[in-house]
């Protein structure tokens, strides 16, 4: 019986992956999108390919989700598989509604809720400590760090082409933008594709199948796959919300606004150890270049309701989680124990 739920999970976990995918490929090139730097078809197949070649370029962020969020090793293999299923479920959910309102969410902040709400339904050790340390703290600054330095750095650009030709100027920056646009989806990739191979090394430890922190390479390239696939799909909602509601984006702000979102996902992945949301990142630096050319420039109202998503998506995917884990627990252990 372990070994079915072992496959259940996986397969909502690699779920959970694609839906991450589709909800976030408008993170990776919808400001290249809405600059007309490149055509939907072709961003998103780069986008999935380098999506692809990131998850497989680092296990550190795997490590902290399967190890630094809550701990399962006190309660039975079943138990321990119910609590990652009823997670995965609960971050799907909300990816799901997100997505349907076209609202840029985090699918990073809904798995580590749906982590820590299971947590609590299922009284298993939560480490707050570490959520403190590598989710809050990070979810607050790195959206800062997004705002202001994107925000300085397209200052210092407009200061460096003040005297060029406007329409020379911005055809380089299409091209440029093909750059920042595979460096985003690299840092993508790199970030997210990871929370899943943490969620399954997390459901193959409780099963029984693994031990230690180390990550497969069929768990690497299963998730790598998913999330490209994912974000082959498309998630077109979420793209028009980020490319024009918030602000009309001309190609240097663009290639401005994925260039200090890709190193901000690089840094926290590799020093770090944080998984950051690439959402909360591009959202903030497209703001901050926006704001280079008026503060009235960003539409704040849809800003504020990204930031209203931005506070619930924890605890909503906690709330959600743990529903799902009170309805699944005692279904799913009676048929186990039949």
């Amino acid at each position: 019986m372990e070994l079915a739920l072992v496959i259940i999970v996986v397969v909502f976990a690699l779920g959970f992956d694609y839906t991450n995918g589709f909800h976030d490929a408008a993170n990776a090139i919808a400001t290249s999108v809405s600059t007309r730097a490149l055509t939907p078809r072709v961003a998103l197949l780069m986008a999935a390919f380098f999506n692809l070649l990131g998850a497989l370029l680092g296990t550190n962020v795997a490590t902290t989700i399967a190890e630094d969020i809550i701990s399962i090793g006190g309660v039975s293999a079943e138990e321990g598989l119910i609590i990652v299923l009823s997670a995965l479920v609960g971050a799907i959910a909300w990816n799901l509604i997100t997505w349907r309102l076209g609202l840029p969410s985090s699918s990073t902040h809904a798995i580590i809720g749906a982590l820590t709400g299971v947590g609590l339904a299922s009284s298993v050790t939560v480490h707050w400590d570490a959520i403190w340390d590598k989710v809050v703290l990070p979810m607050v600054f790195s959206p800062l760090i997004g705002f202001f330095g994107a925000f300085v750095l397209m200052v210092l650009v407009l200061w460096i082409v003040r005297n060029r030709a406007p329409a020379r100027t911005q055809r380089r920056f299409r091209l440029a933008q093909t750059a920042s646009a595979a460096a985003m989806s690299l840092g993508h990739g790199l970030q997210d594709a990871q929370k899943t191979m943490g969620i399954i090394v997390l459901a193959l430890v409780a099963g029984g199948f693994h031990t230690g922190s180390e990550i497969p390479l069929w768990v690497k390239l299963s998730s790598a796959l998913a999330i490209s696939l994912g974000t082959y799909s498309g998630g077109w909602r979420i793209m028009r919300t980020l490319g024009r509601k918030i602000i009309e984006l001309d190609p240097a702000r663009g290639f401005v606004a994925e260039s200090v979102a890709s190193l901000v996902l690089y840094g926290s992945a590799y020093w770090f150890h944080a998984p950051v949301s690439t959402t909360h990142t591009i959202t903030s630096a497209i703001m901050g270049v926006g704001a280079t050319k008026r503060v009235s420039a960003v539409r704040w109202g849809v800003a504020k309701n990204i930031a209203y998503a931005w506070v619930l998506t924890i605890p909503a995917a906690a709330f959600v989680a743990a529903i799902c884990y009170w309805i699944l627990n005692p279904i799913l252990l009676g048929i186990v124990n039949r």
